[in-house]
């Protein structure tokens, strides 16, 4: 498998980053139009976390034969095939039908969900395998173009967080979901159009069997990403949202719509900080002047202090026992926090895997990765329902607080060994 040259190199990550900026607007925008539209119209927790199971299984299921369909047909093909989804899945959803039953509905919604789940992960791995492939090997370029593509994804996918609300407090449900499938429709025209040659074009003879990674490092990296998206989500996806609509709304229609707002709006903040501070990490870690092992130390510190953060709401909100002015005030800017250093946390992981992978199975490697990734967001997902139904926000922050520490053993067991890579 060549490299592209220089001037095409450049050329197709900024198309490839393009691409992979449009594609988030619309899964944070989705996300966000999704879990307010249907607590409003009464499900629980559960059935909420239920909306967004299959997306995450389908993640599963796609990283892992998507890093194999990559190296057998290309790159641009899996990049343009998550786009395309993504544009049908937002068309179907728009086909809700408001006299359905609730069965009919979560089924529905949670088929929708998983094709977009699919694409989501076709483009990521796309992209990401693409910086490996790109990017300079000199001066921690690796590292710098890795952050600035995951930390800039981050930024747009929050800002698609707080046009989700909007859109849904402006057009309703069913034109804000057409709208946005129009404008990725164009964008993946301008997109198929403009993209220079560059990235590989796939080989024959890839087996699947070769996604399963026999590296220790990237299984342990990967078991590492399973409990720190998992330590994410499980407040994430319901708990947190839930928690502020609860405080915020006093149940009118107007009310309602600010309340979204408000939700929207702490939502992008949050991951707009997160990818601000993931495209920074190079520079906070001085990556460019450190070793490669100093790095893979670092993985388990940066958790850790995860940890420390999680375990003061965790006591915070048992100390509150329920709603309270302080406490809402404490969760805003704890959970910052929480962001600020998930994101150095994220940015070493996206960084190591491509580090400790060779070139010629970077998208086997890139997939099995973010199919752990996947997997920790399903986990999340499910016990973020399970564990505010249950236990309340004390529960859920608690769960997150012990998955994180998982997260800080499995980094632990990461090695050096692999630095070939790293200079490759």
């Amino acid at each position: 498998m060549t490299g592209p040259d220089r001037a095409d190199g450049l050329s197709a990550y900024i198309a490839v980053t393009a691409a992979y900026w449009a594609f988030m607007l619309t899964d944070g925008a989705l996300r966000m139009l999704v879990l307010l539209h249907f607590h409003t119209l009464g499900f629980s927790p559960i059935q909420l976390a239920y909306l967004f199971v299959l997306y995450e299984i389908a993640g599963i299921v796609t990283n892992l034969s998507a890093g194999w369909i990559a190296a057998r047909f290309g790159l641009t093909a899996t990049l343009y095939a998550g786009l395309a989804l993504q544009v049908a899945a937002l068309v179907a959803l728009s086909r809700l039908d408001p006299g359905w039953g609730l069965a009919v509905s979560v089924a529905f919604v949670m088929a929708v969900q998983g094709a977009s789940g699919v694409a989501k992960d076709l483009s990521k791995m796309s992209s990401k395998s693409a910086v490996k492939l790109l990017a300079p090997a000199e001066a921690g370029g690796l590292f710098r173009w890795v952050a600035a593509l995951t930390g800039s994804k981050n930024a747009v996918k929050g800002v698609g967080f707080l046009l989700g609300a909007a859109l849904l407090g402006a057009m309703g449900f069913v034109g804000s979901v057409l709208a946005m499938a129009g404008v990725l429709a164009a964008v993946l025209v301008a997109v198929f159009l403009a993209m220079p040659p560059g990235l590989p074009q796939g080989r024959k003879g890839v087996k699947f069997t070769e996604v399963f990674s026999k590296s220790a490092n990237v299984n342990w990296l990967a078991a590492a990403r399973v409990f720190l998206f998992g330590a994410r989500d499980v407040w994430f996806v319901v708990g947190i949202p839930v928690y502020f609509y609860a405080v915020l709304s006093d149940g009118t229609t107007e009310g309602n719509r600010a309340t979204f707002f408000l939700i929207g709006t702490f939502m992008a903040v949050w991951i707009i900080l997160y990818g601000a501070v993931q495209a920074s990490a190079p520079r906070l870690l001085r990556a460019a002047s450190r070793p490669h092992a100093e790095l893979v130390r670092a993985a388990r510190g940066w958790a850790l202090a995860l940890l420390a953060v999680l375990g003061l709401l965790a006591a915070a909100a048992a100390l509150a026992q329920g709603p309270a002015p302080w406490l809402t005030v404490t969760l805003v800017a704890g959970l910052l926090l929480f962001g600020a250093i998930f994101a150095v946390n994220s940015a070493l992981h996206s960084y190591l895997i491509l580090a400790f992978t060779r070139a010629e199975r970077v998208t086997m490697d890139v997939g099995f990765y973010y199919m752990a990734n996947a997997a920790g967001r399903l986990l999340g997902t499910l016990l973020s329902g399970l564990t505010f139904q249950f236990g309340g926000l004390v529960l859920c922050l608690a769960t997150a607080a012990a998955m994180v520490g998982l997260s800080a053993l499995a980094a632990a067991r990461l090695g050096a060994q692999d630095g070939a890579a790293h200079a490759a």
